[in-house]
């Protein structure tokens, strides 16, 4: 079997696979800098809370945008799996072709969602939008070029920002409003941060079709942990929370001989 980790900068998120069959995910808040006993142990009691023994795991795949945390993780897997893990990294064999001025620059996590877009829609235009710690949109094109992309603050971190630089303004919970405009400051603030990010995300996205695709509009693939709150909003082809799993899983798969 093949463990996965997605490491952000808020949350880790994961999921095993049997063959190409993805048997769970999970998510967990805060891990980034856990030891690798701390990780150890709840890697392994996740496994058997989900009837999975970890003496089955065989391979692990890791992209992280946090590098303070792989070598914990390194010696969590060695200790608790005994397996060398895969990292997803600069040099990595991708099958894509990064546009970037700098290649290097790019993050694992964006290389990982763009490798499970273009294996489920091969050979199309694509806009990958990852709702997590910031909301940020990737280009990819019908030949697999890796174009570049857009980096905006996440819901949560605009929520925080109100609620560390305003006197007045509070934290709110997180959801789609029921109209438009506001009639009290909560929904006011869930408004701006909801709608804000839709048309955010439209605008963006459009621009992108134009600028990119001579206006050939492309499959629009939604993830990230606060994709779900526009999923219902008709802004995505395609919601897959377990896109960047998907892209590490390929990778492997590349990488073994």
């Amino acid at each position: 079997m093949l463990f996965c980790l997605d490491v952000g900068n808020s949350q880790t998120f994961g999921g095993v696979y049997d063959g190409d069959t993805l048997l769970f995910t999970f998510r967990r808040t805060g891990s980034a800098r856990a030891s690798s006993d701390e990780s150890g142990i709840f890697f392994r009691t996740v496994l058997r809370e989900n009837g999975v023994d970890p003496a089955s795991v065989r391979q692990v795949a890791i992209c992280s945008v946090v590098p303070d945390a792989l070598h914990s993780l390194r010696n969590c897997f060695l200790k608790y799996f005994q397996a060398e893990p895969f990292v997803l990294q600069p040099g990595t064999k991708t099958g894509l072709k990064i546009r970037y001025r700098n290649p290097l620059e790019v993050g694992a996590d964006k290389i990982a969602n763009a490798m499970g877009a273009v294996g489920r829609y091969p050979r199309r235009d694509l806009v990958i939008v990852d709702f997590g710690t910031a909301t940020t949109l990737c280009a990819v094109n019908a030949e697999a070029e890796y174009l570049g992309g857009i980096i905006t603050p996440g819901v949560q971190m605009s929520m925080a920002a109100l609620d560390a630089r305003t006197a007045r303004l509070p934290a709110v919970e997180i959801c789609k409003p029921a109209t438009v405009l506001g009639r009290t400051t909560v929904e006011s603030i869930q408004s701006g941060l909801f709608h804000g990010t839709l048309a955010t995300v439209r605008t963006l996205t459009g621009a992108i079709a134009e600028e990119q695709f001579n206006g050939r509009e492309p499959v629009l693939v939604g993830t990230g942990g606060f994709g779900r709150l526009f999923a219902q909003e008709k802004l995505f082809d395609a919601f897959i929370p377990e896109l960047a799993l998907l892209g590490l899983r390929r990778a492997v798969g590349l990488a073994t001989p």
